[in-house]
């Protein structure tokens, strides 16, 4: 068991991550790109939810913004209070290391690795005494429902499977929000399904923010809130039950 007890939150509870009029603006002069423009939004403690749009609608870019990936252009982002975009960027990866987990659409585990020590590496990356990393790592994986299978190398298992395995590693170090980019891109419906099941269990279990990124309308049914994007800018927002 983890010393460290996290208490379910209240979807109507606090404001874990808050953006004021973030614009993003990539490129000079004649060949600038605006990405984002104008974008406020909210997200509460403990729920998850969803960025949708189109290819080029700016999704994944806000989705960096709020990771503290990347910086706005103009505007601010706040982490449990913490104005992230003053932040410097050893500040920000440090943040990243101990309060946020990444997961991407590529699963990027070691082939050579088996899925236990893809993860205990994950950990050591971000500078966890490595005393604890075994039973932080298990535990990962216990609870995505890969304990049984973490001697597997990434060849030997399926697609869900390896997605699975990233998702213990990015929150092997107990983050309190979990950013997902196309998490189910590369699986199909019913691996994908799998996944947001895992999502859930975190956030129902663990009090965990997720915020994903997805076009797959399925999905958009099993999160909390969908912010919609079209053109780098927010269209519509739906309400917390």
């Amino acid at each position: 068991m983890s010393a460290k007890v996290k208490l379910p939150i209240e979807v109507s509870g606090e404001t874990i991550l808050k953006a004021i009029g973030l614009k993003r603006v990539f490129g000079k002069g004649n060949a600038a790109i605006t990405a984002l423009s104008d974008v406020h939004l909210e997200i509460q403690a403990g729920s998850m939810v969803a960025l949708k749009g189109r290819s080029g609608s700016g999704k994944t870019t806000l989705l960096n913004m709020l990771s503290a990936l990347d910086e706005p252009t103009e505007g601010q982002v706040f982490f449990q209070g913490r104005e992230i975009t003053r932040m410097s960027g050893k500040e920000r990866s440090a943040l990243r290391r101990k309060e946020i987990g990444l997961v991407f659409q590529s699963f990027g585990l070691i082939p050579l690795m088996n899925a236990y020590e893809n993860v205990e590496f994950g950990l050591r990356v971000a500078g966890t005494p490595v005393k604890g990393n075994r039973a932080a790592a298990e535990r990962a994986l216990e609870q995505v429902g890969m304990k049984e299978r973490m001697k597997h190398r990434p060849a030997e298992l399926s697609g869900g499977e390896q997605q699975r395995v990233a998702i213990a590693r990015a929150i092997a170090h107990e983050p309190v929000l979990l950013i997902a980019d196309e998490p189910t891109a590369e699986l199909d419906s019913r691996m994908g399904i799998q996944v947001m099941r895992v999502f859930r269990e975190l956030v129902n279990r663990s009090g965990m923010t997720v915020v994903l990124t997805t076009h797959d309308p399925e999905i958009m049914e099993l999160v909390d809130h969908v912010i919609s994007l079209e053109d780098g800018t927010i269209v519509l927002q739906s309400n917390y039950e």
